[in-house]
């Protein structure tokens, strides 16, 4: 049962439940028609779907990956009022749409929110998760060391926690959010790739689980958003806060030779990186050895016309791996 992955979350209701194996089933359907969409960027989906003009959809990368509205012909009566009573489907302005998206990540199909991510409590997936897994890859194939215990905090559809279980089953694997759609989705989509070596847990950073782990995981966001919605919204003046935080408060919760993988975005201001600047001041002495990597100088370029982004240059994407060596 889908419910049986959550430990410590909000209580789910019945209804809640039954929703959750309606998406189950879907996710399911879809791996049985060999379904694959890889998600672009915003922008990307925005210029793609405007050359439809509103068409409806006929296929099922349509309604699920491309977030087109459709006819009801797309789906058999029970399977259609399944999906509309777990609101995986509402019907607006005449068309039905999906509420969520399905994306592929290597073997995984992975359920997360729709396209447009509008609401505060939206479950985020793009090229920065792509981004993130090869970061995640290159680090378990370079480490010989045992991971017993390993945490994905702030785990959003559980992409990252799910990338670690399945190469590491032997260990403990905790995926944590603020966020309870994150930790359904997350719940939903480690049922579905048949792991059975994650938790969830609902956490702010670390705060709800304790001990030392050898590997934690960390892809935050990063911007600075008018609207302060969780799955955009880093705080601080530039979006630099929480990836400060979270480095701050992984580093006493590493084990000795146990690694923090550090995803994040940095507001690059008249060519300082502030967030290297506040993270080297951590990282002094000899407990802990690290690197920093930029991974891709320049992402989400139109956030540079937004309030508050008036002295930065450019927004890179940027990997910091930090490890204990004492």
């Amino acid at each position: 049962m889908v419910d049986s992955l959550l430990c410590s979350t909000p209580p789910v209701s019945s209804a809640q439940a039954q929703a959750d194996r309606a998406l189950l089933r879907l996710g399911r359907r879809l791996q049985a028609e060999h379904y694959h969409f890889i998600t672009p960027t915003p922008l990307t989906h925005q210029r793609f779907i405007a050359r439809w003009d509103n068409a409806p959809a006929s296929d099922l990368r349509g309604i699920f990956g491309w977030s087109r509205p459709f006819d009801m012909q797309v789906f058999e009566a029970a399977e259609l009022q399944e999906l509309q009573q777990a609101g995986v489907i509402v019907k607006a302005h005449g068309r039905w749409r999906s509420t969520v998206r399905w994306s592929s990540l290597g073997p995984l199909l992975l359920t997360h929110s729709a396209f447009p991510t509008e609401e505060a409590d939206s479950v985020f997936f793009g090229p920065d998760t792509y981004r993130f897994a090869r970061v995640i890859e290159a680090c378990l194939r370079q480490r010989f060391a045992p991971i017993r215990r390993a945490v994905d905090i702030g785990c959003g559809s559980g992409a990252a926690a799910l990338l670690v279980a399945r190469a590491r089953p032997e260990a403990e694997v905790f995926a944590v959010d603020i966020n309870p759609k994150a930790l359904r989705l997350s719940a939903v989509n480690a049922e579905l790739a048949e792991v059975t070596n994650v938790s969830v847990y609902h956490s702010d950073v670390l705060d709800s689980v304790d001990g030392r782990f050898d590997l934690i995981l960390a892809n935050p966001p990063y911007m600075k958003d008018s609207q302060q919605r969780a799955y955009r919204h880093g705080g601080g003046e530039l979006g630099e806060a929480l990836s400060l935080r979270i480095l701050r408060e992984a580093l006493p919760r590493l084990e000795r030779d146990g690694t923090l993988l550090l995803y994040t975005g940095v507001a690059m201001v008249e060519g300082r990186d502030v967030f290297l600047e506040a993270a080297r001041a951590m990282l002094t002495g000899d407990e802990f050895g690290w690197t920093y990597e930029e991974l891709d100088p320049d992402v989400f370029g139109e956030e540079l016309e937004q309030p508050g982004y008036e002295r930065v240059d450019r927004i890179a994407a940027v990997a910091l791996t930090v490890t204990r060596l004492s």
